[in-house]
């Protein structure tokens, strides 16, 4: 008994001084468990790192299960750099597409993963952009052809690409994370066009931010100067080199490529090889050098930064290294590419300042994608002209107006402005100017090769992938005229000429006036439709974000909508909303409205153009379409006699028409263009006596473009493109 109670005795003294120490008995087991968890957790993470890429490269293609063993894809890889080889190939005579099939066989041997692509089949709008994600290695084999053009399978690559690359409305980082290598096919003895097309493709990737794996390779078809003594015997020397660097790749080597390579290890010198550089654009090596400076950056800045854009104003800088280019890098590089060269001529009205600046034009309109025409005029193809070219629907004017889209012709005979917009998408690369300062190029001339330009244009998108043969057919036809590409139209003083040339091929006319010109706004004959663009309702909020050149700007401004009052065809107030700018200007904008008593109100929302030195603008000041409905119904209410009649939220814009164009419960905001010609002819045969109005050639707007519709201004009959790497494009009038 003694006993037992003793162990009883021992038992509660245990329990009670647990009891009265629980609190660090209770510490320390929390402790261990969380160093348990956290021991667990860091395990864990470090196999998944370890797993995950080697397993989800072998769910996306079960087939390397099979080929593990030995190459790039060894089980030993803790990492897959390289999930795959496409080759694309551009041929005429089936040289490339040979060489293209040798190489797949050859990085088969690796148990990588090829595809063979030809150019032709290929969609680059909608595929290269999903390569800056896919660890794909892209190597592209393209020959060049008569004239130093592409074959024809791949023009429409081509094209595609130096467009986006030459145009700053693109994200300059549009295929940042692609990796590629290109080697060119092509022949000597054509010493001004000897590969120019693999020159320019290169050039072009590395523009939009993809990454050289390599140098540029080069074949040369003719035997004398090939460098091994054949094409074939230049390409098996790029292709073992090629090998060499991919297999460096698969085991991760990082390093950029951005001069000469070697055995598969990159040299970077910052300039392209002497190899690859000869005789480009028919240049000395020296003056080929000093050409790439103007266009290549070093790798550091290769690897990121922003967009850098030059002023025309400010071309102190610019002008100076022209002057070591000389004229040869206009000549040379620009000629190649179908541009004008602008020569100072004793005698003309152009001066020699000016001519510096029509040559940084040249520059301008080649990074702009447009086609200059004789010393001042321009066209360019429209964004909407390809979207409804393959059916993906068209822009805002097809929606209000009734306009084909893919029928519509960019242009301007005029490509100096009065002004230097905050929001200009040219980022002032045209030149500025109050008064007309060029040699006049006849309204005929222009006219004759603006067409011949667009139907040039047009005919590159023969044989493109989604293209409507009909609509393609119907192109070639030009029916509209947007005078809004660029500049001051206006300006030029042989407008009513231009104008009547266009009525007289049955062409209609949409023209645009920076409210700068009141008296020519008075002296303009019928156009189909005038716009004037009203981009703020104060003088100092205009001063800020138009700044124009004027010093009684803001007199000019107020005469111009004067002046427009007067007109009695269709006339339209654009709008430019920019938040923090101008969007709380509403009752100013009323009052505005009741000055020039215009037939429509197209309110759009400021586009986004990238950084530029020229603007202060950024995404913040891109206002989202229902703050421009908000906007507009606001503005509805303080005009009474206006009400909403459509929208097209793909363009941030809404338009609001006069009472006077809704007839019996219809809006007729839609225009009968086969009346207006008839009407502008009958003006043109009386001498001007004959007049006629803007409800004369009226249409009835359908129901799928009007404000509030389920479409939301989406053309039915057309399907709507929606992009899975969407890019920023904000071209189009």
């Amino acid at each position: 008994l003694d006993v037992s109670m003793d162990t009883w005795s021992y038992f509660h003294t245990c329990l009670v001084s647990i009891w009265l120490h629980r609190f660090y008995i209770y510490s320390a087991v929390a402790f261990g468990i969380s160093l348990w968890i956290v021991a667990q957790f860091t395990t864990t993470r470090t196999k998944r790192k370890v797993t995950e890429p080697v397993s989800t490269f072998l769910r996306e293609d079960p087939k390397i299960l099979d080929k593990l063993g030995n190459g790039c894809a060894s089980p030993q890889a803790q990492e897959v750099h390289v999930a795959g080889v496409k080759i694309f190939y551009g041929s005429q005579t089936g040289t490339a597409k040979r060489f293209a099939k040798a190489l797949a066989e050859a990085v088969t041997s690796l148990n990588l993963p090829v595809e063979v692509i030809n150019m032709g089949d290929y969609d680059p709008e909608d595929g290269l952009s999903e390569e800056t994600s896919s660890r794909n290695i892209c190597v592209f084999l393209v020959a060049t052809y008569t004239e130093g053009q592409p074959p024809e399978s791949a023009a429409w690559f081509c094209k595609w690409l130096e467009e986006a690359a030459n145009d700053f409305r693109v994200g300059k980082s549009f295929l940042q994370g692609l990796r590629y290598a290109v080697f060119g096919l092509g022949n000597s003895a054509y010493a001004d066009h000897y590969n120019t097309v693999g020159r320019r493709m290169d050039r072009w990737l590395w523009m939009l931010s993809a990454s050289r794996i390599m140098t540029r390779a080069e074949g040369d078809c003719n035997v004398a100067q090939s460098k091994h003594g054949s094409i074939e015997a230049d390409f098996e020397a790029w292709k073992a080199k090629f090998l060499t660097r991919l297999q460096a790749l698969c085991k991760g080597e990082k390093k950029p490529c951005s001069g000469k390579c070697e055995k598969g290890k990159c040299k970077s010198s910052g300039k392209q090889s002497k190899e690859s550089s000869d005789h480009e654009h028919g240049m000395s090596e020296h003056e080929n050098t000093e050409a790439e400076e103007l266009f290549e950056t070093s790798s550091e800045e290769e690897a990121g930064g922003t967009d850098s854009v030059v002023d025309v104003e400010d071309l102190g800088d610019i002008m100076g290294h022209m002057k070591k280019a000389k004229v040869l890098l206009l000549e040379g590089v620009w000629n190649a590419h179908g541009v004008h060269h602008f020569r100072y001529q004793p005698g003309c009205v152009v001066d020699q300042f000016l001519q510096a600046k029509l040559n940084c034009l040249t520059i301008f309109a080649l990074f702009s994608g447009y086609k200059l025409i004789g010393s001042h005029s321009g066209v360019k193809l429209c964004r909407w002209t390809k979207s409804m070219l393959r059916g993906r629907g068209g822009c805002y004017k097809h929606t209000f107006y009734g306009i084909e889209s893919h029928r519509c012709m960019e242009a301007t005979p005029s490509l100096a402005c009065a002004n230097k917009c905050v929001f200009c998408w040219r980022h002032h690369t045209n030149p500025v100017g109050t008064e007309w300062r060029w040699k006049m190029d006849q309204p005929e001339v222009i006219l004759q090769e603006a067409i011949e330009n667009h139907q040039n244009m047009i005919k590159q998108f023969k044989g493109v992938s989604g293209v409507k043969a009909a609509r393609l057919e119907e192109a070639l036809t030009v029916k509209h005229c947007a005078l809004s590409l660029v500049g001051e139209p206006i300006m030029y003083p042989q407008i009513n000429r231009f104008v009547r040339l266009l009525h007289r091929h049955g062409i209609s006319t949409f023209l645009v006036t920076n409210a700068q010109f009141p008296e020519e706004i008075r002296r303009l004959e019928p156009v189909t439709q005038l716009y004037v663009s009203v981009d703020a309702s104060t003088k100092e909020s205009l001063r800020r974000i138009d700044r124009p050149l004027f010093k009684d700007f803001w007199q000019r401004f107020l005469d111009s909508l004067k002046a427009l009052a007067e007109k009695q065809q269709r006339t339209v107030y654009r709008l430019t909303l920019v938040k923090a700018w101008n969007v709380d200007e509403v009752k100013a904008y009323a009052d505005l409205i009741s000055l020039g008593k215009p037939d429509f109100i197209e309110v759009k929302g400021v586009t986004y153009c990238g950084e530029s030195s020229a603007s202060s603008l950024t995404m913040a000041n891109v206002p989202w379409h229902g703050e421009v409905v908000s906007f507009v119904q606001e503005l509805a209410r303080l005009l009474p006699d206006y009400g909403i009649a459509c929208e097209h939220e793909h363009s941030n814009c809404v338009l609001m028409a006069h009472s006077k164009f809704q007839v019996d419960g219809e809006w007729r905001t839609w225009i009968d263009y086969g009346r207006f010609q008839e009407l502008v002819r009958e003006h043109e045969r009386s001498g001007g006596s004959r007049t006629f109005s803007a409800a004369e050639y009226t249409a009835r707007t359908p129901s799928w473009a009007l404000f509030g519709a389920r479409e939301r201004g989406f053309d039915p009959l057309d399907v709507r493109f929606q992009r899975k790497n969407k890019a920023r494009d904000i071209s189009g009038c």
